[in-house]
């Protein structure tokens, strides 16, 4: 589970290079950070892996198991990864069973370098068959649903793919999936060969070219949560501050329209603001003065050191269990990865409800349907 090598201009950071060119020089300024999240994904795609070379390649029990067992010791562990895995694996086989003669290939690198300098990637799966490449990526992060559509990973991917199989095979199309499981969210793309390659030598490989050379204009948006220099970027700020131009007016006092305006970037600008927070955190922990501001010791809770030794003493002094120790229902989330997603269903399903979600504001953009309000849909009709 060690980090791999990344390129300048990687697959996975498209989305930041394609749309704000100079990002990937000046990101080179700040060290490459980890999250818990990210290292949940990594954990994740290694129980995938394995997942796959058990089946794929007839590994022994006894050496998946060997394999499997650090991975399940791991702190950011738990079963759902399995079921998840197991699934995708599922996946894999009706996708490779949909074409004749397949090849699959697993954590395949792709050398990108063809359209864009220097460039490379992993792809995750790929299947080969007929005239057809197809690439599958497993997302396991539920933040954010990712599309397939006018997806830059998927896309360079195919591109790299292409370049690497096309001398053996004749293709004529590529499908890209995108495979998000705790999301439910599978997702596919397709495109002829040609419209691919055209779009990557008019479009690709001019926008690659001037992020290589830390050329073309800054251009702040949702891409810049990804990018190392989200905190410090002068671009960024300047997008941000231009909310100013309200001048922070109370609601009732702004159109409609304008009140849009504003709530198109208040996300973005909340984002931007913790970003600052964090990095002027580290900064001032390191020793750099932020005129104004000291660092202190936040609060914090009293916890217990000895819960054994604890309960001992008031046994001994003649409390009852039922006095001393609270017992309640695991919640929901915790209960599903205790039984798995599949025994929580078939055990539990008919007792678990979901009501509505409160009514919120979104883009339009948002794929969820519509709110309807009862009271606002009968309110002009006669009785």
């Amino acid at each position: 589970m060690a980090n791999k090598e990344h390129a300048l201009l990687s697959a996975s950071g498209a989305e930041k290079w394609f749309n704000c060119t100079p990002s990937a020089r000046l990101e080179e300024n700040f060290p490459e950070t980890t999250s818990e999240y990210a290292e949940e994904g990594r954990l994740a795609h290694a129980v995938v892996e394995l997942v796959n070379k058990k089946y794929f390649t007839k590994m022994k029990k006894s050496e998946y198991e060997k394999q499997l067992k650090p991975l399940q010791e791991h702190g950011l562990y738990h079963a759902d990864m399995l079921n998840y895995a197991e699934g995708f694996r599922d996946f894999i086989k009706e996708e490779a069973n949909s074409v004749k003669n397949p090849t699959l290939l697993f954590e395949q690198r792709l050398d990108c370098s063809t359209y864009i300098p220097e460039s490379f990637g992993t792809g995750d799966v790929i299947i080969i068959g007929d005239d057809t490449i197809k690439i599958i990526d497993y997302k396991y992060g539920k933040g954010v649903l990712v599309e397939a559509t006018d997806n830059l990973q998927l896309l360079i991917y195919a591109l790299g793919a292409y370049d690497t199989f096309n001398l053996i095979y004749d293709f004529k199309a590529i499908t890209a999936t995108i495979y998000q499981p705790r999301l439910d969210n599978i997702a596919s793309t397709e495109s002829d060969v040609n419209t691919l390659l055209d779009w990557a030598d008019t479009v690709l490989t001019p926008r690659a070219k001037l992020a290589f050379d830390g050329a073309g204009e800054y251009k702040p948006g949702d891409h810049c949560r990804f990018c190392r220099a989200r905190a410090s970027c002068r671009a960024r700020a300047e997008e941000n501050l231009k909310l100013q131009e309200y001048d922070y007016s109370f609601p009732d006092l702004l159109s409609l329209d304008e009140i849009a305006d504003i709530l198109k970037i208040s996300d973005r600008l909340k984002n931007w603001v913790t970003d600052i927070e964090a990095y002027a955190l580290e900064e001032a922990l390191r020793g750099n003065k932020i005129t104004g501001f000291k660092v202190v010791e936040g609060r914090s809770n009293r916890q217990y050191v000895d819960r054994e030794a604890i309960e001992k003493i008031l046994l001994e002094k003649g409390y009852q269990d039922h006095e001393i120790w609270s017992k309640k229902l695991h919640g929901i989330g915790e209960m599903e990865n205790l039984l798995t997603r599949q025994i929580f269903d078939e055990l539990l399903g008919p007792y678990i409800s979901k009501p509505p979600g409160a009514p919120t504001l979104v883009l339009e953009t948002d794929k969820r349907p519509e709110y309807s309000n009862a009271v606002e849909d009968f309110k002009n009709v006669d009785t």
